[in-house]
């Protein structure tokens, strides 16, 4: 006959109950997750294979959301070249009109100033942080304002007026600037717009764009840079309507620079297109790419159901038991700490009679049995 006491199985409840938590958690996990609490213990030797689907699964939505910001980021730019574009196409109706006769120079010359303001501020914007067209200096602005006081660009155009014809634009001796000299002024000032002029007073951007990788074997170029032809000549053309026709240069210099704007505007709406469709192209490479990709990762996804999904009803009727298992617990637990011998019927009133030894002179004790009551 062997006994248990109370406390014993006090004990192995609480052992029962805490196996029983882990078990919940990882059950709740499982319906949660819809995937094996543990990859390793439920797998095996499968786990390696596993891991290389996961690994490869994550590599590819990586790329899948670095493609999201990447299309962000050319949406951004196609939207700014189109509004370069329009602004381009709106100064070269104005010139054409200027050129014949039918506008005013007050009005060319706004035109012009508008324009190059249009163009500074849409090259200067910026998205998530970065700005859209300095290349891979993404963290300053890429143009830098002809109009604004101590502007590079503006000093050094001025000084190319002032040492082509000895004087400043300005000046009462500009009203005598004939035609072949003016054309001969802008052909010499050209390379601060088209050669190194223009990184030397006019952009901070690189020539090298930003170069992503769109999939796991294929790279696009998905920037813009402000060193585009396009835009220099538009720069070109704004910048010397804005400036010679409010100053003093004669009708016949004027005339002149109206006519080089007008060929400049019409290269840069030309240039400024294939910008556009270039950038269109990339656009559709990295959707392309990325539906792909989805494709790839939607393949993974189901290798990786196949070794460690669960069967949600499954998971979800086991929560439910041991939930009931383990409220079961608590109260077998509660009602086993509640129990005594002493509230036992019969057990407090039980006469117990134990040995006791009686002495006699000279002989070893000799046991016999005590009587009497309780």
């Amino acid at each position: 006959m062997s006994f248990v006491s109370s406390a014993a199985v006090s004990q192995a409840m609480r052992y029962s109950l805490v196996r029983s938590q882990g078990d919940l958690v990882n059950a709740q996990k499982e319906v949660s997750t819809g995937k094996v609490a543990d990859a390793g213990l439920a797998l095996g030797a499968r786990t390696a294979s596993s891991i290389s689907f996961a690994r490869d699964f994550e590599r590819l939505n990586g790329i899948v959301d670095s493609n999201g910001l990447v299309s962000s980021r050319l949406s951004a730019t196609q939207k700014a070249l189109d509004q370069v574009t329009l602004a381009a196409q709106d100064f070269l109706a104005t010139l054409t009109s200027a050129s014949s006769g039918d506008a005013l120079s007050d009005v060319t010359q706004a035109s012009g100033q508008a324009t190059l303001e249009a163009l500074t501020a849409l090259l200067n914007s910026s998205f998530n942080g970065e700005h859209l067209f300095a290349g891979t200096n993404t963290d300053v602005k890429p143009l830098d304002d002809f109009t604004a006081p101590g502007s590079t660009a503006k000093a050094a155009f001025d000084a190319a007026f002032l040492a082509h014809f000895g004087f400043a634009q300005n000046d009462p001796a500009a009203s005598a600037i004939t035609k072949p000299d003016m054309e001969a002024f802008l052909t010499s000032v050209e390379p601060q717009f088209t050669g190194a002029g223009w990184q030397a007073n006019w952009s901070n951007a690189t020539d090298q764009a930003i170069v992503s990788r769109i999939a796991l074997n294929e790279t696009a170029v998905t920037s813009v840079s402000a060193n585009n032809d396009g835009v220099r000549k538009l720069a070109m053309a704004a910048a010397t309507i804005s400036d010679l026709l409010s100053s003093e240069v004669s009708l016949a210099g004027q005339s002149a620079a109206i006519a080089r704007a007008v060929t400049l505007v019409g290269e840069a709406i030309s240039d400024l297109g294939t910008l556009r469709a270039e950038t269109g192209i990339t656009e559709k490479r990295v959707a392309d790419a990325s539906q792909r990709i989805k494709l790839q990762s939607d393949l993974f996804e189901r290798q990786i159901l196949n070794l460690e999904g669960v069967d949600p009803y499954e998971a979800s009727t086991r929560v439910a038991d041991l939930l009931a298992h383990i409220e079961t617990s608590y109260a077998l637990t509660a009602r086993i700490q509640q129990l005594s011998f002493l509230e036992i019927p019969g057990v407090g009133a039980q006469c117990i009679n134990f040995p006791m030894p009686t002495f006699r002179p000279n002989q070893w004790p000799t046991p016999r049995t005590a009587s009497g009551s309780c």
